[in-house]
């Protein structure tokens, strides 16, 4: 068992810029989810942005090189530093690291150099574009501001990519190569073509005739996901570290499990799900009926659902029936490289303010997703000790994380 201490939370989101902000949107089923409209695009589409604009935080100098992914990736790293009483970043140094996780990294900075090049009739680009772009620059640029010199790391594994950056940075520290990290993740690719590309594959929901309520998981009614947008990032120490320096803990990541399906590129299987949970909760020191709240992937594609579904069942067994689970993407979207860490945060929410995060818009539910708890409705008291997030990613790559209470 690990104990990784959370002592600090940063959030940029479709449903809160803060973690209160998140949490009553959480509790009361507040919806980021709004209609996008394009005429490069086939038709509307629902998607869940971040409604703020944080450029004038940033130097002229400096902002040609921050995409929009970067700026928000900052703007929450920063807040996770500020709420964990980190205010001289020189004293982080190169016991610190940074743990990032993107898919599509400078998504609207590469797209810019495409206008650039073959709109504009430009023969050279920008000199920003390249590492406005780059997947690590947001991770790089983190290190900077805050004079970390120790290991900073990308992970693009999809939609587990912050998962995956989360269990790294726990690694590091359990390991007793550093003391603290910034560990999370951010995107920003809601332009035309990334959601046309999206729609190619037949996997974005219909615009519902209450635009807040197209994304629903777990549904007989299910269209697809909802793209969103943001960042989180935690601050995560040693426990030894955090209660030497009197930080506040918020609570502990305990154990978490990466796992591949090696099956398929953009279709999941049960066996890498399994082995992910299984190897969080190994990892933890926890027995199946010790968790009082699941998080689920749950996009609500048609494909996706049942599959965790049957994973949650194979792994959980009899207490399957009895754990509350949900999936809050309903309300935030899919924030893909952000997906993980935003769903690792409402499970501390969950356990911090005392409720059980619900599925929103799960009138019916599917046949092929029924025979677990599912949560459906609005501020749901419950004590939450343990909690248990999955992701899993195209390509087959899975994170599951398991949180404690403080």
């Amino acid at each position: 068992m690990s104990d990784i201490a959370i002592t600090g939370i940063g959030v940029v989101s479709p449903i809160g810029n803060s973690p209160s902000e998140v949490s009553q949107s959480l509790s009361n089923l507040r919806s980021g989810v709004r209609v996008f409209e394009s005429p490069d695009l086939s038709r509307p589409f629902p998607v869940a942005p971040v409604e703020a604009q944080f450029r004038d935080r940033f130097s002229r100098i400096e902002l040609p090189f921050l995409d929009r992914t970067t700026q928000l990736a900052l703007v929450a790293a920063r807040q996770a530093a500020e709420s964990a009483g980190i205010v001289d970043y020189s004293t982080l140094g190169e016991r610190a690291g940074v743990f990032y996780g993107t898919v599509r990294g400078g998504g609207t900075t590469e797209w810019e150099g495409i206008r650039q090049f073959y709109i504009e009739g430009r023969r050279t680009t920008k000199p920003y574009v390249i590492m406005g772009c780059m997947n690590n620059a947001a991770a790089s640029f983190i290190s900077i501001h805050h004079k970390v010199f120790g290991p900073t790391a990308c992970h693009s594994s999809a939609c587990s990519s912050s998962g995956a950056a989360i269990a790294d940075a726990c690694r590091h520290i359990a390991s007793g190569e550093i003391d603290i990290a910034f560990a999370g993740g951010a995107e920003s690719a809601l332009m035309p073509v990334f959601l046309g590309a999206w729609d190619g594959l037949r996997a974005l929901a219909e615009v519902d005739a209450d635009p807040s309520r197209s994304c629903k998981p777990f549904s007989a009614q299910r269209t697809g996901l909802v793209l969103g947008e943001g960042s989180v990032f935690f601050m995560l120490e040693s426990r030894a570290h955090a209660e030497a320096r009197g930080a506040n803990i918020l609570g502990f990541v305990e154990g978490w499990g990466l796992a591949s399906d090696a099956y398929h590129i953009g279709a999941p299987h049960q066996r890498g799900q399994i082995a992910a949970l299984r190897a969080a909760l190994r990892q933890a020191g926890a027995d199946p009926g010790q968790i009082d709240y699941i998080n689920a992937h749950a996009t609500a594609t048609k494909g996706g659902d049942p599959v965790e579904v049957a994973s949650l069942k194979e792994v959980f067994g009899e207490h399957s029936a009895s754990i509350p689970v949900s999936s809050t993407k309903s309300l935030h979207g899919h924030m893909l490289g952000a997906a993980s860490a935003m769903e690792m945060l409402a499970c501390l929410l969950a356990m911090r303010d005392g409720f059980l995060p619900a599925t929103a818009n799960l009138d019916e539910i599917d046949p092929d997703c029924a025979g677990l708890n599912h949560v459906t409705q609005a501020n749901v008291p419950g004590t939450v000790r343990r909690a248990l997030s999955l992701s899993a990613g195209f390509g087959g790559i899975n994170a599951a994380l398991v949180l404690r209470a403080a």
